[in-house]
Formats: structure tokens, sequence, C-alpha cells
């Protein structure tokens, strides 16, 4: 073997953990159906970068084994402490096996030893035969392998660790850092080390006795508690060090100069990106005769994009006419606030074909900015093909473009697509729909992020104040990449006529209705909410007072420690549960269960729910009025809940309580303008309707079409009564039994939340069943066909994917179970909902067009007409809900009225 030659060893566990955490934290990815892919996606991305920058001759990837090691035969307890491997984790694993050789990459595991032990016998062989090594690993335990040959990399912080960088980073060089971790002890792995002994503590000692068997010698120089420590645990620091120290004479089958990497398995690999769906890699095995593994997926492997400014009246109408021409175009502007309402239009992107885009820059204002086309004269141009429904538009997240561009007179018109919308109906539960973890997911492109051109944090630029150069790059990269989504998720929507009718009819057209809505949006009496805080704050006040006497002394409410320490140290209260840290809850659940017992945790959750509101909504509310408009303009998000329900933010109406006064009272700062009044209409039952149409049961079925009290109904079948002798109590726990059944409840939960014994919620439930068989069989077979298909339906084909279905972790499993139960009929209650601001608001545009929609929260719309008229208004709307769509029970709607919306609901 030529000496001087390098070899890198990859630890591909660490490359394992570090991908499923980082990736997984962002939302992750997933298959289709489920199956999660993103620590795939995360290693195999790393190891081709890798290959691409190094080009390396001699290299592997070297993984922990199954079983355990010599370690755990020396100390039972090592690496005790860690959990075991998740299991979308251990799925993972064997793809992740399979594809590195594929890739021609040497994989090396060793039973017995653990990859580090592996790693520092290869790098020691391959010193003993001249060779240089490179670690690629962020671990520090093998910074004690470096030396004049090895060095340490961790690629994603891009930093190397040769001896010198070693002893900056730890304080000690390559040759003490089994001594450095000895001392410390290592909680990760379970090693013991010195009591109270750090890494400041480790070096110092290092320093002043030179090595631990000369601070062995010398223990009793040591003084004070951390002394004591030392010389108690003499025996504990030499298996430390035992354990710390690597392993370098592994037997091993192979030499390094047997480590080189061969040629890629087209097939194997074509197979196994077909499975993971890893389109842009499998495109390149289909666009060449062999995948070239060195090459990254971030680049353009055909041909770069041709990016546009848009200047001067030539270039615009040269691309004016592009899009008339175009088969589609994908549209995207860019602003100075994230706000639709409150942004400033700085210009618009467009793109005609994959790589083929330009931006328009309409508002830039930097020093030295080249001359724009006049603003006005340029929208003006623009205007009859943005509103043109002949041009097919496709854009992702259209509806925050459309508000922006209505507050410049301009209807976008034409829009067929939004890929944000297609990602979430194909791919529901599975994964974020944002444009980069999409653009990472489909088409393996790493996108410029808006912090690359207008950095990060006090110092970020708004987009207006972007060059040029960088703002095109961004913008018309957005309208490309958003073109090539839309064409590799058009692709899969045509496989799924379900999904095609569910968008084409319902997420699609949604989207102009509730720009119009945030649009329109609500009236908020100020004054009132702000006299409310005061309020709350002298509430809270005395809360705390009265806290701190039954405590006996004066604490901070809001502070976990501090509650701990009063409930569980002074009080001595039973500790239900405990946090991650061993340290015990003093979480809602816990303090509920304690409250019955105790009248100071009761306290500290009321402080804790009207601090809440104070903050969330009193104090915050005032403050997000539009100084424009005088309204509040909620921004809906269609492409978060995996049911299908609208989420809202900013403010969160879907989140304001209703079962305290307090919590009541905040609607009534809700109000309408003078001369107007509010109309809620809410669906009634709405779920337990749907559970009644879903399972065909006769018993649910007849009470909803007798118009019957259904909790009346279900109390005198459970209790045994004539309906009429049903008495308030038996009413309540009839309606804890309907609604905790469709959502999973077990006797367990029931039994919790009625407070009465598990044995006697076991029977109601066995009552119920044998009363409802249907919704006992509809349970049973949706659970049955969900963990065939790894996903459940609801009435309007909306998927609802499951994968933790056939989970081994029965926690999992048994949520999965539970959510494939209840997500039909949320779904359904969501698809019924949306049809109706559908119905409703097209009623409005062509026969009241002083009505407006205002909100929608859960299973209610609110509205905002005359005083006179409105209750004919009200009737219509109720009876447009009521027909949205035909189920075997009726759908039944209440309406309400007044000058504030507490009164209407």
């Amino acid at each position: 073997m030529s000496p001087d030659r390098e070899i890198i060893l990859i630890d591909g566990s660490a490359f394992l953990f570090r991908a499923y955490h980082a990736l997984g934290s962002q939302g992750g990815l997933s298959t289709s159906s489920g199956e999660p892919t993103h620590a795939v996606f995360g290693v195999i991305n790393m190891l081709r970068s890798l290959l691409k920058e190094c080009q390396p001759e001699y290299i592997a990837v070297v993984m922990d084994a199954k079983g355990k090691t010599f370690r755990h035969e020396m100390y039972e307890p090592y690496k005790a402490n860690r959990p075991p491997m998740p299991d979308d984790l251990r799925s993972q694993l064997e793809h992740i096996k399979k594809i590195i050789p594929a890739m021609g990459l040497p994989l090396v595991s060793v039973a017995g030893v653990e990859a580090d032990d592996v790693i520092g016998t290869l790098s020691c062989q391959a010193s003993a035969a001249g060779m240089h090594t490179m670690i690629v690993s962020s671990d520090k335990d093998l910074a004690q392998l470096v030396n004049d040959r090895v060095v340490m990399v961790d690629t994603m912080k891009n930093s190397r660790l040769d001896i010198t960088g070693v002893k900056e980073k730890f304080g000690v060089p390559p040759s003490k850092i089994v001594e450095y971790l000895a001392l410390m002890g290592d909680a990760s792995d379970n090693i013991p080390g010195i009591p109270k002994v750090g890494p400041k503590t480790a070096v110092k000692w290092l320093h002043e006795f030179g090595s631990l068997d000369d601070l062995v010698e010398r223990a009793d120089e040591v003084k004070g508690k951390v002394g004591e420590n030392l010389r108690n645990n003499l025996e504990v620091l030499k298996l430390s060090r035992q354990l710390a120290t690597i392993k370098c004479d592994v037997e091993l089958e192979m030499e390094p100069v047997d480590l080189t990497l061969s040629e890629p398995d087209v097939e194997e690999l074509r197979v196994m990106y077909a499975e993971l769906e890893f389109r842009s890699w499998l495109k390149e095995l289909e666009n060449e005769n062999q995948a070239n593994p060195s090459e990254s997926i971030t680049e353009d492997n055909v041909t770069a994009p041709v990016y546009e400014t848009i200047l001067d009246s030539e270039s615009l109408d040269r691309w004016l006419e592009k899009i008339k021409s175009a088969e589609i175009v994908a549209v995207d502007t860019e602003t100075t606030s994230v706000d639709a309402h409150q942004a400033g239009l700085v210009g618009i992107s467009f793109a005609v074909e994959a790589g083929e885009a330009a931006y328009l820059p309409l508002a830039h204002s930097y020093t030295g900015v080249p001359q724009q086309l006049p603003f006005e004269t340029a929208l003006q141009r623009l205007k009859d093909v943005l509103e043109d429904d002949a041009i097919a538009k496709t854009g992702q997240n259209l509806k925050y473009d459309i508000e922006v561009l209505q507050y410049h007179g301009i209807a976008l018109r034409g829009m067929t697509h939004d890929t944000m919308l297609m990602s979430y109906l194909l791919d529901a539960g599975n994964s974020r729909h944002d444009m980069d973890t999409l653009a990472m997911k489909h088409l393996g492109h790493q996108t410029i992020k808006f912090s690359d051109v207008a950095g990060s944090g006090k110092n970020q630029l708004t987009f207006d104040q972007v060059d040029l150069d960088s703002a095109t790059r961004y913008a018309a990269e957005d309208a490309d990449i958003t073109l090539q989504l839309h064409h590799a998720l058009c692709s899969r929507m045509n496989q799924s006529p379900e999904i095609q009718k569910l968008f084409e009819e319902i997420e699609l057209p949604l989207v102009d209705v509730l720009a119009i809505v945030e649009s329109n949006g609500v009236r908020v009496d100020s004054n009132m909410l702000r006299s409310q805080s005061a309020e709350l704050s002298a509430k809270l006040g005395s809360i705390e007072s009265e806290a701190h006497d039954i405590a006996g002394e004066s604490f901070n409410i809001a502070s976990p420690k501090q509650i701990q320490e009063i409930l569980f140290e002074k009080l001595e209260l039973p500790v239900i549960s405990k946090t991650s840290k061993g340290q015990p809850s003093t979480a809602e659940n816990v303090l509920q269960e304690l409250a019955d017992e105790h009248e100071l945790p009761r306290l500290i959750l009321e402080h804790r729910g009207l601090a809440k509101l104070k903050s969330t909504y009193t104090d915050k509310l005032p403050d997000l009025v539009n100084p424009k408009s005088g309204r509040i303009h909620t921004s809906y998000h269609q492409a978060v809940a995996a049911t299908g329900r609208l989420s809202s933010s900013d403010p969160n109406l879907q989140n304001i309580p209703i079962r305290t006064e307090e919590g009541r009272r905040i609607r009534e700062a809700f109000v309408p303008d003078p001369g107007n009044t509010l109309i809620a209409a809410d669906y009634s039952q709405i779920e337990l309707r749907i559970m009644a149409h879903l399972s065909s049961d006769k018993g649910l079925v007849d009470a909803f079409t007798k118009g019957q009290d259904v909790h009346r109904a279900t109390a005198s079948e459970v209790f045994e009564v004539d309906p009429d002798d049903v008495d308030n109590e038996q009413r309540r726990r009839a309606k804890a039994i309907n609604f905790g059944l469709i959502y999973g409840m077990s006797a367990f939960g029931l039994a919790k939340q009625l407070k009465i014994e598990q044995k006697e919620a076991k029977k109601y439930i066995e009552i119920y069943f044998d009363r409802y068989p249907g919704v006992r069989e509809y349970m049973d077979t949706t659970r049955e066909s969900a963990r065939d298909k790894g996903y459940v339906q609801t009435l309007f084909g909306r998927r609802l994917n499951l994968p933790e279905i056939n989970s081994k972790n029965g926690m999992r499993r048994q949520y999965a179970e539970r959510t494939a139960i209840n997500a039909p009929m949320q779904g359904t209650a969501a698809d019924l909902i949306k049809l109706a601001m559908l119905s409703v608001q097209h009623w409005i545009s062509s026969n009241s067009p002083e009505t407006r929609m205002i909100m929608q929260v859960h299973d209610e719309l609110v509205l905002e007409t005359l005083a006179q008229g409105s209750s004919e208004v009200g009737e219509t709307i109720a009876d447009l809900m009521s027909k949205v769509a035909t189920l075997d029970v009726p759908l039944v709607v209440d309406t309400g009225f007044g000058n504030n919306w507490k009164i209407a609901h």
C-alpha cells in the first residue's frame, strides 16, 4: 500500500440519529402511504454530499451491530439510560443498511463491540500502514483517536479537529481524552465518573496533576467535597476509564485496503428509491445509464435554470406573451410582511416551464437600485393576465397572493391548483406542506431560504431592501419550484379520483371564500377588552394571595419549580407523575387530579387559565386591530389539521374558551358595526349525527330522525329508565358516554371523567354497545380496515393517514386506533362546514351583499348583517347549511342573533 493515502471512516450510527432528529423535528418526510423516510433521506443525502466533496479511494460506513457489547459484560448498567430505538427509526434502519452497499459503500458492523471500536481499530491499522484517516463524526469519544495521521471532521458544522483542535475544544490533548471522559462520566452512556466533576474540574486536575494515575496517587491533596467524592469513587474511576477507552485491537475480517468504493448497484437503488418515493434520485437513475453517487441532489442535473429580472417594457411584453401561451403559469408575490393585510407588494414572479422563470420588481428601494417599471403602470398591464380565467395558474398558498393583490385592485382568477393544498390532501398528517419541505421531498432540491438573501434576527432586511440579483434568484426560484411541484403532485393526484374531486369541489374553491372572510375581518371593542384585562389582573392577584395563605408562604405561582417545592416537599402531596428529568410533574392533568383532594392545585389551575386568557386575548386582541380597517383579520389555515379542520392564527379564534364565564365574556367584545347584528349558525351535535350515518345504527338513527334529545335517549337506554324520567345527572353521564366513545375513550378514561369506579364505567360501556350494536360494529370494522390500508377516509373521500396503526409500541398503536375511529367523524364534520361556507358565500354574493361571513369556529359560522331583516337571513343560512349533504339523519343548524358574539352564540 502506498503511504499518505487517506481512508474515510464514517460514524454511521451518529449519522443515523442526527438525520432522524434533525429532519424529524421539521415534520419529517414520508411516503404517500405514511411510511417515515426522513432518517433514510438524511443519512443518504449526507453520504452523497460527502462523496461529492471528498471523492475517496478508501471509505467505510461503520455502524453498531445488534446486541450487547463487552462493555455491558464489564458494567451491566452501561447505556441503560438510553430509551429503545423508536419504531419509526428501526424500520428506516433496515432500508439504510440496504441502500449503503447498493451505493457502492462498504458497510461494517461487528458483533460484541461498538462502531467506535471498529473505527479505532481501522484507524490504528491505517496509521501503521502509513495512511491518513479522516473520521467523520461529532462524537467526543472519538477525539481520543486523533493523532498526527488521524483527524475528526463534523460535516454538519464544517469543523475539523486535529491535535491542536482537540486541545482547543476540550482543554486537553487527544492522549488525555480518555482520562477527561473518565473523570466526568457520560450520562448518555451511563458511565458513572466522579460526582460533581464537570469539564472545568477535569481539565484543571489533569493540568495540575499531569495524569489520571498521578491524580489517584495524590487524591488526598484534593480539598473539599469534590475531593471527598474523588476518594470515595476511585474504583468507579477505574471502571469509567475502562468503559471510555476505545478498543483498537478488534479482530476484523477486513483491512483498510479492502474498503474501497465500488460501482453502485443501479437496479437495487432503483427498487429502493421507488419504494421510498425518492423521486429526484430515481429520476437520476432513469436519466443516466448509471447513478453517480458523488453527485449532489441539490444541483440541477440537466440544465441550469434561467431566471430573468424584468426591468423594461419589452421584457414585460415578452413575458406577458409567454404567460398567455403557457399551459399553466406559477405565480408568487414578494412582500414586506407575512401578514397579507399589512404587507406592501414588492414584486411578482412567474414560471412557465421548469427552469424558466422571471421576477418583476416593483418597489425595491435601497440605495443604488436599478430603475424599475412604474408600479401602477406595471400592475395595470398585469391585471388582464392575472384576472383572466382562461389562463391557468398555480401557486403555493395562493390565498396569501389573492389577498395581497386584491389590495391593489387585482382579483386573481384562473387558479386551477395550489401545491400546498395538493400536498395536504395527498399526505395529510405525514409531513409539513411548506415549499422548502416539499421541494426537498419531491424534487430533492434545497431551496434558497429567505434568510440567505435578507439576513436574520434584528438585522434582517425587508424584501424591498434586498438587491435585485439576490431577489430574482430567490423569487424566481419560488415560482420555478412551485411549477415543478405542481407537475409532480398532479401526477399523483390524477391517480386518486376521490382526492381530485375533494380538491376541485371543496379545498380549491374554499381558498377564495377564506380570502373573503379574512378580508371582511371582525370588529372588537378594545375598550371592553382593556376593562376585562384590568378585572383579570385584580382576580389573578386575589387568587395569588389566597394561594400564598394556603401555602403559608409567598411563592411564584407561575413557576413550576416553586410549585413543585410547595406541593410535593412542603405539603407532601402525592407525586402523580414525573417529568423527563425525574422531577414531580406540575402539568395540568396532574393538578386536576390533585385538585380533587386539595384547594391549592385548584387555585393554581384557575390562575393559569385566567393568566392565559389575559395574555392571549384581552391584552393581545386590541393590538391586532388593523389600523386601516379597524377590524381584526385572522388568518385561516387549510393545510394544518390532518382531519381537515381549519385552524386560525393572529388571533387563534378556535381556542377562545366557552366553558368559563371569563372565556365567554371575551366573546362579548366581538361586535358588529352600528346598525348591524351578528348571526351565529352552529351545526347541532354534528359528530354524533355523522356517527349515526356511518354506523347505520338503528337506535341512533331513530333518535335523530325523530328529533329526540340523543343524550336523553342514550341515558334512557343505559340507565334503563323512561326518557321522561331521565334526570340531569343521568343525561350528563350519557353525554360523556356518547362523546367519550366516539373519541375512543376507555373505561378507565370514562371512570376518571365521571368520577366513578372503573367497574361501573365498564358496565356503562357494555350496556351502550348492547343498545347500539351498529356503533361497535362500525368501530371494529374501521380499526381493521385502518390496519390493512394504513388510513381511514371521510364521507367525502378525505384520506387520513395513520402511520402508527400497526406500531409495535402499544401506546402509539392505541392512539392511532382511537384516531381511526374519530378522524372520519371529525374529518366529515370539517368537510360539511367547508361545504356550508361555499354555499353560504355563494348565496351572499348573489343575493345579500350587505351580509358578511366574518368567522368560522369549529362547527359554527358567524356572520354580520343589517339588523333589519336579520331573522330572514338567519333562516336562509340555516336552510343552506342543512342541505349541503344528505345523510341518513337530518343536519340541524341552530342560529342565534345578538349585538355581540356571546349573545348570538
